[in-house]
């Protein structure tokens, strides 16, 4: 059996010190939104699924992040080898795990790249969703503090459709731009029926936001292009 709170808590040392939007609060919940889309499943999918893979892709997804670990650990997994290797994880949970997480991910999309399996569907809809609403607000200003980027800058307006090569070498992209570029596209990129319900939510929320926040920094500007970004996509 997997000791999934022992996972937990090497993952937990692993990311606790991390600032970016991509600690261990971000896996926790997408640990938990991925139960909850599981478990909103119709019964005959939900039997067929193996809840364990799930479980840990969940709490293992960003425990390579090239954004955190480089590029090297991103394409080898280092650190989720690690874990699988030292909680005894058998070599066939293992493979099918990493390649859940070598298949996921907003820049792998760029790429052409999804989840193929059920299992890696839900956790990638559940990383997804995390990057909308509420939590997908602070964690993008979280980010752009750790990279001393503005959160709103009247002047500098989003680039949209970038390639992948393109939103990775991205650095100078502020919180609001970053929102244009990337996270008001997620609700129609999702993979399960729980995760367009839950997406849906967020992306309402998140648009009511900028709304209001445009409004009180008078950017009447940026509410004409919210008004023709929502009309065009």
């Amino acid at each position: 059996m997997v000791d999934i709170e022992k996972i937990k808590a090497l993952v937990k040392k692993l990311l606790d010190n991390e600032s970016s939007g991509h600690g261990f609060d971000h896996v926790i919940r997408v640990y938990d939104l991925s139960l909850k889309f599981l478990n909103e499943l119709d019964v005959k999918t939900r039997q067929s699924l193996d809840q364990t893979l799930v479980k840990l892709a969940s709490l293992l997804h960003d425990v390579d992040d090239y954004k955190i670990f480089g590029e090297e650990n991103a394409k080898n997994l280092t650190n989720a080898k690690q874990i699988l290797n030292d909680t005894g994880v058998s070599p066939k949970v293992q493979e099918q795990v990493l390649d859940i997480i070598l298949n996921m991910g907003y820049n792998k999309l760029l790429a052409g790249v999804r989840p193929k399996s059920i299992e890696g569907k839900i956790v990638s809809d559940a990383d997804m969703c995390d990057a909308i609403g509420a939590s997908g607000i602070v964690r993008t200003h979280l980010y752009s503090i750790s990279h001393n980027t503005d959160f709103f800058d009247k002047d500098a307006f989003p680039i949209l459709n970038m390639s992948s090569s393109e939103y990775k070498k991205r650095t100078s992209s502020s919180s609001i731009c970053h929102i244009f570029e990337k996270t008001l596209k997620l609700k129609n990129l999702m993979l399960t029926l729980p995760g367009k319900k839950e997406a849906n939510k967020r992306h309402k929320f998140l648009i009511a936001f900028l709304r209001e926040y445009f409004s009180e920094q008078n950017a009447h500007d940026w509410l004409d292009y919210l008004d023709n970004y929502l009309k065009n996509n």
